[in-house]
């Protein structure tokens, strides 16, 4: 942090995200990028013979912010009002005799679309790796707690049992669903152009696709194959709508958490440093969900972030600037905080206290209630019709809560006991029948899961 962080504005810059992300979109790392692209240019042009071999060389080793460095065109770009003119400009300073060759037929959005698709394409490695270690993390606590029964919850309500192991397995699965939608749009995203003014390439002769190719592969990006004079923006849309999509699975996820933590449920709780950490300025005994509320907080301004870019597919004719001031902020702050949300509902989950004797307890306090949908279907099977027993259920649950407790009035049950035993009642009743169920789920989820959380 530098000695005038007291005067920073944006909360980015110094109470979210981290710091390996935001260098990402610094302004030296930035115009590194752009330089790149002008460097694979002036290459690719001298192995065509476009432009003089050694001019290629020069202009590839002044192509670096130690040459050309941001106070450089910023200082031109006060006199331009064009910051990529304000670069190549620099560039050309840089390059010697052979700067009279930089930025040869291309146009300023060859450069920027081109050096923007080198920035996604890192960020796209970053968000795939915290994917994977939350898919990670999600999946150990569900082999730990396979077969650790829980209350499964529908509407707020008691259902029936399920395991705590099963319920992160769901969430593995969907962060994997996550990851691959990922994989499936960045060679849609890794796309660049070197297609000049309005996307003809007219500027570049009969030599205009081999120097795009030539381009894209020394950058390791492909070629939009159908540009205007920019790369089409449903491509970045796709990515912050995809940001959007994972920042709700991460606030779902989240969710779980928070109102398992409540304090009349109490079943997890996320870690707490009883050192030093404090719940409340004023009611000493708070253990808050802190992390999980900032995750669903920070979630909220994700999806937000979403529409701008879907308002940046509608360009006047070829290309008008209506996209380019909002996306120097929606993507930076997008990208950051995705990584952010991750990291942190990772380190949630690794840290997680789970609390197994709270949720047998749980389980128990229905009194069996929980279990009737397996008494129902055991008097189906021996004979009673299926709306008759859901009936005889739904009359033996009023009251859940008191006594006596349901498996003694369905034991006491004319109806019941005429079809059903005394062990074959208190067996349907048993929530560890389910609860192998929800482990063997569980068990075959994590198997088919194995090879993704491998990769």
């Amino acid at each position: 942090m530098s000695d005038d962080s007291a005067e920073l504005f944006c909360p980015l810059e110094f109470r979210y995200g981290r710091r390996e992300v935001r260098d990402l979109f610094s302004r030296a790392a930035r115009l590194g990028r752009a330089l790149r692209v002008e460097a694979a240019l002036a290459a690719t042009e001298a192995e065509l013979g476009m432009i003089p071999r050694d001019a290629g060389g020069s202009i590839g080793r002044a192509a670096t912010v130690e040459h050309v460095s941001v106070e450089q065109v910023d200082a031109l770009e006060k006199v331009t009002h064009h910051d990529v003119m304000a670069m190549t400009r620099a560039l050309a300073d840089a390059s010697g005799p052979a700067g009279r060759w930089v930025h040869f037929g291309a146009t300023s959005a060859d450069i920027t679309d081109t050096a923007l698709a080198l920035e996604l394409k890192e960020c796209v490695s970053i968000l795939r790796r915290d994917l994977t270690e939350l898919a990670r993390v999600l999946a150990e606590l569900a082999r730990t707690h396979r077969a650790t029964a829980e209350i499964g919850r529908t509407h707020g309500q008691h259902g029936i049992p399920i395991s705590f192991g099963y319920k992160m397995a769901v969430g593995a699965a969907e962060v994997l669903r996550q990851r691959q939608r990922l994989d499936e749009l960045l060679p849609r995203l890794a796309v660049g152009k070197m297609a000049g003014a309005v996307g003809t390439s007219a500027g570049f002769g009969n030599h205009a696709v081999e120097v795009e190719n030539g381009v894209m592969h020394r950058l390791g990006l492909s070629a939009d194959e159908a540009p205007t004079q920019l790369v089409g923006r449903d491509r970045v849309a796709e990515f912050t709508n995809w940001m959007a999509l994972t920042a709700t699975t991460a606030e779902r996820l989240a969710t779980e958490i928070r109102n398992l933590q409540r304090t009349e449920i109490a079943e997890v709780a996320e870690p707490f440093d009883e050192q030093g950490q404090v719940g409340s300025s004023t009611m000493a005994q708070k253990r808050n969900p802190i992390v999980t509320e900032n995750v669903t907080s920070l979630a909220r301004l994700v999806r937000a972030l979403a529409g701008p870019p879907m308002e940046n597919m509608i360009q006047w004719h070829e290309r008008d600037l209506a996209n380019s001031a909002n996306e120097r902020i929606v993507l930076p702050h997008a990208i950051v905080l995705t990584d952010d949300i991750l990291v942190k509902l990772t380190a949630v989950f690794q840290g997680l206290r789970v609390d197994a004797t709270r949720m047998r307890e749980e389980v128990g306090r229905s009194g069996g209630a929980a279990m009737s949908e397996s008494l129902m279907l055991a008097l189906t099977s021996k004979g009673m019709a299926r709306a008759e027993a859901h009936e005889v259920l739904r009359t033996l649950t009023r009251d859940p809560g008191a006594p006596p407790p349901i498996i003694d009035r369905a034991v006491a049950d004319p109806r019941v006991r005429a079809l059903l035993t005394e062990p074959e009642i208190r067996s349907c009743l048993d929530p560890a029948r389910y609860v192998a169920s929800a482990a063997a789920k569980t068990d075959r989820v994590l198997a088919r899961l194995a090879p993704d959380l491998a990769s």
